[in-house]
């Protein structure tokens, strides 16, 4: 039988590829996605297409309500997507705990499932300016739930896994394409309408086209301009 592995899939560019590396590794992938409240929902349709295309054992979808916290541009409609180009530290986008409560759920299904092996597509080259994607908070997380888990503390260590967290958003990008990953499929744009279309201008879509751009693959992204 096959090792079971937790994907967190949240429909865009990055979690795809991950889906596609955790499944070339060999793994029966039990996909998790998150309604969190975020203003960008057309990615939780994208992710249930990435599923489709590539294959998985089982997807949920979880709904947790970050939204009546607010404090980010993702999740606050108050709070402006910034559109004036990437800029340096902590942007408005970041959303507090949310990866935090995203690797907890998928450690509890994972200890369910007997799965000891957990792939999350955070990137510390692209979003180094969020605390929760950087290589420390990764092995800090590791450590914490080999020791909050009865698994854990048992013996059956748990592990995750962060394929993408070295490489350039064009590393990424050669790399899903060689395992046959659809682009075309995800939603990265953070405020993209019911369509999935995307804005073209956020840092997400930037960071996405210029990936594109450096790799020398075409750009198959919906743009609403």
């Amino acid at each position: 039988m096959k090792e079971k592995a937790i994907v967190l899939l949240s429909g865009g560019l990055d979690s795809a590829t991950c889906l596609a590396i955790a499944r070339s590794q060999g793994f029966d992938c039990y996909c998790l996605s998150f309604d969190y409240g975020q203003r960008h929902s057309a990615e939780l349709q994208a992710a249930d297409r990435v599923v489709k295309a590539l294959g998985a054992v089982e997807h949920r979808v979880i709904n947790f309500g970050l939204a009546q916290f607010g404090g980010s541009a993702l999740t606050d409609t108050s709070i402006a997507v910034p559109t004036d180009g990437v800029q340096p530290g902590i942007p408005v986008t970041y959303v507090p705990a949310r990866n935090t409560i995203m690797l907890s759920l998928a450690l509890a299904w994972a200890e369910v499932l007997g799965s000891r092996d957990i792939f999350v597509g955070v990137n510390a080259v692209d979003y180094s300016g969020y605390p929760d994607c950087r290589p420390e908070y990764i092995a800090a997380f590791e450590k914490m739930a080999n020791l909050a888990t009865k698994a854990g503390v048992e013996g059956q260590k748990l592990h995750i896994h962060a394929p993408l967290i070295d490489l350039s958003k064009a590393d990424i990008i050669r790399t899903g394409t060689a395992l046959g990953v659809d682009y075309g499929l995800t939603v990265s744009c953070y405020q993209a309408d019911e369509l999935g279309r995307a804005c073209a201008v956020c840092d997400s879509c930037r960071l996405r086209a210029e990936g594109f751009a450096a790799a020398g693959v075409p750009d198959p992204t919906p743009y609403r301009t």
